[in-house]
């Protein structure tokens, strides 16, 4: 398992279900990236020597910037590795 260090936390990206539209199904590549995850992993918080709070927990549901972050893939699963800057808020089911 990855583990990610500074600010930075690991998301696991929730899929969109296929929708279909006037009998139409759109390619995979005509989707956009999903903006939802789920927190799988998280730095410790230390940037430059200082010590930040990461108010997330692994297994929170989150929403995060259109094109935040870099894909990364570990053991065959795709993830997107993200600042914690870039997650916008929680989403609370």
């Amino acid at each position: 398992m990855l583990q990610p260090l500074g600010d930075r936390v690991l998301i696991e990206l929730i899929e969109e279900k296929e929708q279909v539209v006037g009998g139409l199904v759109l390619s995979s590549q005509a989707k956009e990236q999903p903006q939802e995850g789920i927190v799988i992993a998280l730095a410790d918080g230390k940037v430059n020597n200082q010590q930040y709070d990461m108010p997330l927990c692994v297994g929170d549901k989150v929403l995060f910037e259109k094109f935040a972050g870099t894909a990364v893939k570990d053991n065959g699963k795709d993830y997107l590795m993200i600042h914690m800057s870039d997650i916008m808020a929680v989403i609370k089911d």
